[in-house]
């Protein structure tokens, strides 16, 4: 599947597809992007960086919405109740999306029914990493102080039930230390609070993390995905350490409403896949550490009905439900 998707993206940015489905109905009107989380975190910063080169290709303003709440929910409800013609599009960590049908009692929304996969976008690794005041420098000694200290380490995360906070409760169980999670409105607000010493610990996506370890104000233990982080050669990956979700991490895609017409899906993924192509934000996506993996709808389809099968497996042996 790795080596399928590398091929995929590296193809779609050489050659992009020369016409747009003809059927596709005519996009009139501003196009909304909704992110269902706060500003600063690794959907808001894709969307807004993707926003100008959409606005050309659209031929229509775009307009970057945060409605934040309920692990994502909120957000993505709106886009599953909005007009099924393509103007009101969800791009969200989709990771944390296919956790929603295993992890609530009562979803407002049905998935695989009432939002369409257009693409997928990117995928950030994660970043584990603790404030400065921590006196750990190493994974060996991190893991050595949260099990000197049962419950003294607080884990910001961007919400219970998303792929940060599946990832902490997996990594607690291997470590057999005894961390507190602390839910957030987002990984911004997650990261500003461990940033301040609020929380001690952040597993987050690398894209909005990086910064915060470059200036110092967070310091990085390790990292999930297949390689270390060019900006963090010192830093070991999850792999190497022997830590379960390994290959965790933020993958960023875009959904339609449910109903939207197959031409006009299929002109939305040819539209994101030139912006993502676009050398200015193909240059700045590599730089936050993210990797393109731009595909298309049927591949997005399957990719996103086996999260939903792996992470339910996750919640089920947490034995974690929302209402």
């Amino acid at each position: 599947m790795n080596r399928r998707t590398l091929l995929g993206a590296a193809a779609g940015a050489l050659a992009l597809p020369a016409a747009r489905p003809a059927a596709a109905q005519p996009l009139d009107r501003p196009v909304r992007i909704v992110v269902p989380f706060a500003p600063g975190g690794t959907s808001d910063i894709l969307a807004r960086l993707l926003a100008p080169a959409l606005t050309q290709s659209f031929g229509q303003n775009v307009v970057v919405e945060n409605r934040t709440g309920a692990g994502g929910n909120i957000g993505a409800d709106l886009v599953a109740k909005s007009a099924p013609d393509g103007h009101t599009l969800l791009l969200i960590d989709v990771s944390t999306l296919a956790t929603a049908p295993s992890l609530y009692t009562r979803l407002p929304f049905d998935l695989k029914r009432d939002l369409a996969p257009v693409t997928m976008l990117i995928y950030a690794p994660y970043i584990l990493a603790v404030h400065p005041s921590v006196p750990a420098r190493n994974a060996a000694e991190l893991v050595a102080y949260a099990k000197a200290n049962p419950n003294r380490v607080n884990v910001g995360h961007a919400g219970i039930g998303v792929g940060n906070h599946l990832t902490g409760l997996l990594l607690t169980q291997h470590w057999g230390a005894d961390l507190t999670q602390v839910p957030y409105r987002g990984g911004a607000a997650a990261l500003t609070a461990v940033a301040a010493g609020e929380a001690q610990m952040i597993i987050n996506g690398a894209t909005a993390t990086a910064p915060f370890c470059k200036q110092g104000t967070l310091r990085p233990i390790a990292v999930t995905g297949p390689a270390r982080l060019a900006d963090f050669p010192d830093v070991p990956t999850f792999a190497e350490l022997g830590w379960p979700a390994a290959q965790s991490g933020t993958w960023q895609g875009v959904l339609a409403q449910g109903g939207t017409a197959a031409p006009m899906v299929n002109r939305l993924a040819t539209d994101l896949r030139a912006a993502m192509a676009v050398p200015a934000t193909a240059e700045r996506i590599t730089a936050l550490g993210a990797v393109n993996k731009v595909e298309g709808p049927a591949s997005f389809r399957a990719w996103l009905d086996a999260e939903i099968e792996v992470w339910a497996g996750v919640v089920r042996a947490n034995n974690i439900r929302l209402d």
